[in-house]
């Protein structure tokens, strides 16, 4: 089976900051980090849930966890056309910068699943602040094992947080033998 190459999709990217932006307003915890990180939870949840992230954006390991590699071109294109601002606001004794829409979201670039899987996103994260929404993502295993500014594969989305069952164990140490006769055949 031939594997479906991943295309980035700048017009998405700019759509769906513009479309997290509009249907964040009202979060007072809303800014540009919590833009990131939904980006990147909308894109991996996609990947894991559909087989297909929204963007196709690569994202990249920062320090401060996973962003799109390609974000501040765009959201500095976005801002030179005047679809994207960002407003600086007081948030507990720092400045926020908040992401304002300067347009509505086109929104025909959306599958309804992709609207769906945003809106969920946008809900599950509501509560959280930056800080808070930034621990979450430094749980995801992809940003875990990539070295900074390495590419974050969307395959890594599959890889799951539960210990092996008894049988999994069993199977895995019955291929470690295999494995290890493979590896000495080829030496």
């Amino acid at each position: 089976m031939r594997k479906r190459r991943i295309r980035a999709n700048d017009e998405k990217l700019s759509e769906l900051i513009l479309l997290i932006s509009e249907w964040s307003q009202s979060d007072p915890r809303f800014g540009a980090i919590k833009l990131n990180k939904l980006l990147f939870h909308c894109d991996f949840s996609a990947y894991l849930t559909y087989g297909e992230p929204i963007t196709g954006q690569e994202y990249f390991a920062l320090p401060q966890g996973p962003a799109p590699r390609r974000l501040k071109p765009i959201t500095d294109q976005m801002k030179e056309r005047e679809e994207l601002a960002y407003q600086e606001v007081e948030y507990y004794g720092h400045k926020q910068l908040r992401p304002i829409a300067l347009r509505s979201p086109k929104w025909a670039v959306f599958s309804a699943e992709d609207m769906n899987l945003i809106r969920k996103t946008i809900e599950k994260f509501w509560h959280m602040n930056a800080t808070e929404i930034s621990e979450h993502s430094h749980l995801f295993t992809g940003w875990k094992v990539a070295r900074e500014k390495e590419t974050i594969p969307y395959s890594t989305a599959l890889v799951g947080h539960r210990p092996p069952t008894v049988e999994e164990q069993k199977y895995g140490c019955s291929l470690q033998a295999l494995a290890e006769q493979q590896l000495r055949a080829h030496r």
